[in-house]
């Protein structure tokens, strides 16, 4: 999911370019995910209501290469958790995976965590970890995915999408109309897919 809804961002010849740059670390099995240990202790600050303590830590037990990056996201991270409002009154909750048909592309669905809440709302997160905020595309793209395929994720939940660095959450507009975007990501879907045979031949 996170590298189609990075596709759909870019524009013109950029495009092409990001297909073949996916395709080659694909084959090279490359892709290590340097965010592991923060999403961890968020989690942990939220099942253990503890307030940021795990965030606070984990910035000291990433290698020297990270700790930059693990001081910018973990204010955020900090932010959001804040946000959440009172501790006692949300938790974790347990989410799946999901593959989604996009035109003839198979994208995997993957939330990072599941919160649930006292007054019986549910969200699905999905966390965003890049310097410049995500785009409206982006953010379009995957909560719409997130929202198509919710049964299997985390039934009656809503699909939220937080900019770690910022600790802002993006939810889906209500104004949208999901045939449009259906449409819109079909075509997409059409033109990586045909990027992708290229880049492969």
């Amino acid at each position: 999911m996170l590298g189609f809804t990075r596709y759909v961002t870019r524009t013109g010849p950029a495009k092409a370019t990001f297909v073949g740059g996916l395709r080659k670390a694909r084959e090279r099995r490359s892709g290590f995910n340097p965010h592991g240990q923060l999403v961890k202790a968020l989690k942990a600050d939220i099942a253990f209501r503890t307030g940021g303590s795990y965030l606070s830590g984990v910035v000291d037990l990433v290698k020297e290469r990270w700790k930059p990056l693990y001081g910018t996201v973990s204010a955020g991270a900090k932010t959001y958790l804040t946000s959440l409002g009172d501790p006692e009154q949300v938790g974790l909750a347990q989410t799946r995976d999901a593959l989604a048909s996009v035109g003839p592309l198979v994208v995997k669905i993957n939330p990072h965590f599941g919160l649930r809440y006292e007054d019986g709302r549910r969200e699905a997160v999905r966390l965003h970890f890049d310097e410049a905020p995500p785009t409206a595309e982006a953010t379009t793209a995957m909560l719409h995915l997130m929202a198509r395929h919710m049964d299997q994720i985390l039934p009656n939940a809503d699909p939220v999408l937080v900019d770690l660095r910022r600790g802002e959450v993006h939810r889906l507009d209500p104004s949208a109309k999901p045939a449009d975007i259906e449409t819109w990501l079909a075509g997409e879907a059409a033109a990586f897919t045909a990027m992708w045979s290229t880049t492969a031949a």
